[in-house]
């Protein structure tokens, strides 16, 4: 037998041990309030926490008494904690409190019809031409009478009188686009009438419209900033990598310079050694023989004695000329023992080993630093960019190819007119783009030139007369002259010395770093950088090919496109 078909008297009553926990809005009603209040705010608890003594306080609360307090206490029954207790939030009260806090805000308030005289029941339509908000009873007659079914209903409202004109009791069905305002039929006929005028509806649906590409456009930024993030983040861990890889090879590098050096302290090691123990065994055979000599002469000098005291002249006449004659011995005036061990050999070995490390660490440096500005060039050329001459700020001598690629010095000026942008005293050119934050880096050939400038240079630029090339002035150029002579224009400027001859230069600025940088792309070296720069205006390549001296600096500057290495 279903549940339902039981008698009440015999069933037993669901209770909430029967369910799933769940709070109604009656269960809500059932609660104190102040069960839920903390006793130190005063207010419905924030992430409660209880004490072990059994008391419920807000966390931040409790934190801030006990932080006030040389001791730790229970601010309701004041127990005092022999050590400060470990907080944690009682997840079962922080529910019930969040429930409670949510139960307590006011339901939006019901729509009640004007037409009830007695208990007014909930309202369905608002009528924008009878004036009232009606029930579903009340609101019958416009879905059969013909011409109550014309009026204009909408979702009922409390301010009815905000939709209706007050001037003709007309319903404000219009938006006139110029007053930004709503109006009725009859303001289209009289105030309004000669002004942009259409329904509410459409009006609507263009706000909408708008609303939605407006929103399009917030949800494309969002992606191209989460975008930016993502590449930001992959830049990093590039760069992360990177360094760690430039570490294990640094690391690889100078352990086996270390190794070199030690192999090389070893031989000079074993070279003072072998020179050590050949002096020890001269030594030797010199002290073997000085003592065999020793031997002889003490030998004769035993004898001579014997003979001092002899009674014997006959004896004594015989042998004394061949006893008076000395035994033969080595002349060790200049004999001694080679113990310099500072000598030619160790000298030579030690000059050997120090050109050896030298040479060695010198190339190393050299390339660990080749190898170094080869990866930061690689990493730059990813923001090369596409620039092109432009000719409205060309000196009229300059020679521009029709493609905007190139540019060189002409013997003759150009009928041109001397617009505001044009360079009337420098032979200089700018390019058509411009850049106000970011990175970007170009590249240009400057092969077979004398003389050259190429840089940076803000829009307020200096155009006319001569120009001062320095940062202060709004350009940052390093230059060459006199076939040899590089240099970086800053104030005072800075002589820099090349190894090489530059045939290509490559240019690259971090606006937000205030950082310009020139690069000798062949050679894959650093030129010179200008750097704790503060730029607040747009800025633009720059050019000066330099006269052409009668075509012996008569070679084009030529924007090369950026070949960027795997």
């Amino acid at each position: 037998m279903a549940e339902s078909s039981l008698p009440t008297q015999g069933r037993r009553r669901r209770t909430s041990m029967d369910e799933p926990c769940s709070f109604s809005s009656d269960s809500s009603d059932l609660l104190s309030e102040k069960l839920l209040l903390c006793s130190i705010c005063l207010g419905v608890f924030t992430d409660p926490v209880t004490t072990p003594c059994g008391h419920n306080f807000c966390n931040s609360c409790l934190t801030q008494c006990w932080e006030t307090s040389q001791h730790s206490h229970c601010p309701l029954c004041k127990e005092k904690f022999t050590k400060r207790p470990e907080l944690k939030i009682n997840i079962t009260l922080r529910e019930v409190t969040d429930h409670f806090k949510k139960k307590s805000v006011p339901d939006k308030p019901e729509v009640l019809c004007d037409a009830c005289t007695g208990e007014k029941l909930k309202a369905l339509k608002s009528c924008l031409d009878c004036g009232l908000t009606l029930c579903k009873s009340h609101l019958e007659p416009h879905n059969h009478v013909p011409k109550l079914k014309k009026h204009k209903l909408i979702n009922p409202v409390k301010n009815l009188e905000d939709y209706i004109c007050q001037k003709h009791e007309r319903p404000l069905e219009l938006f006139c686009r110029d007053d930004q305002t709503r109006v009725c039929q009859f303001c289209t006929e009289g105030d309004h009438k000669s002004h942009n005028t259409v329904t509410i509806e459409e009006e609507s649906r263009e706000r909408k419209t708008q609303l939605g590409k407006t929103q399009k456009d917030l949800q494309q930024k969002i992606q191209d900033r989460l975008k930016k993030i993502q590449k930001i983040k992959h830049s990093v861990e590039l760069s992360k990598r990177d360094i760690e890889k430039e570490k294990a090879d640094n690391v690889e590098v100078f352990t086996a310079l270390i190794r070199s050096i030690e192999r090389s302290q070893a031989e000079l090691l074993e070279v003072m050694e072998e020179k050590q123990k050949a002096a020890e065994r001269q030594a030797e055979g010199l002290i073997k023989e000085l003592e065999q000599e020793i031997t002889v002469l003490k030998r004769r000098d035993t004898e001579l004695e014997q003979l001092s005291h002899t009674e014997d002249h006959l004896d004594l006449l015989q042998i004394s000329s061949s006893m008076c004659s000395p035994p033969h011995t080595k002349n060790w005036t200049e004999i001694s023992i080679n113990t310099d061990l500072s000598g030619d050999t160790v000298r030579t070995a030690l000059s050997q080993l120090q050109q050896t490390l030298n040479e060695k660490l010198t190339q190393t440096l050299n390339d660990k630093l080749k190898e170094t500005v080869s990866t930061e060039l690689k990493r730059i050329q990813q923001y090369a960019v596409d620039v092109t001459l432009d000719p409205d700020t060309a000196h009229p001598t300059l020679i521009l190819s029709a493609d905007g690629k190139q540019v060189t010095h002409g013997d003759t000026q150009q009928d041109l007119s001397d617009t505001p942008q044009r360079f009337n005293k420098c032979v200089m050119v700018l390019g058509k783009q411009s850049f106000s934050s970011g990175r970007f880096y170009y590249e240009v050939q400057v092969r077979g030139n004398t003389d050259w400038d190429l840089g940076v240079a803000t829009e307020s630029i200096n155009r006319k007369g001569k120009i001062k090339l320095s940062p202060e002035d709004g350009i940052w150029t390093v230059v060459l002259r006199n076939e040899n002579q590089y240099k970086a224009c800053a104030r005072p400027s800075v002589p820099l010395t090349l190894r090489e001859k530059v045939e290509k230069v490559g240019v690259f600025v971090d606006y937000e770093e205030g950082l310009v940088s020139f690069y000798d792309v062949e050679s894959r070296s650093h030129i010179y950088s200008f750097t704790s720069q503060s730029f607040t205006e747009k800025l633009y390549p720059y050019y000066c090919p330099c006269l052409n001296q009668g075509g012996k600096n008569s070679a084009p500057l030529i924007i090369s496109p950026v070949c960027k290495t795997e």
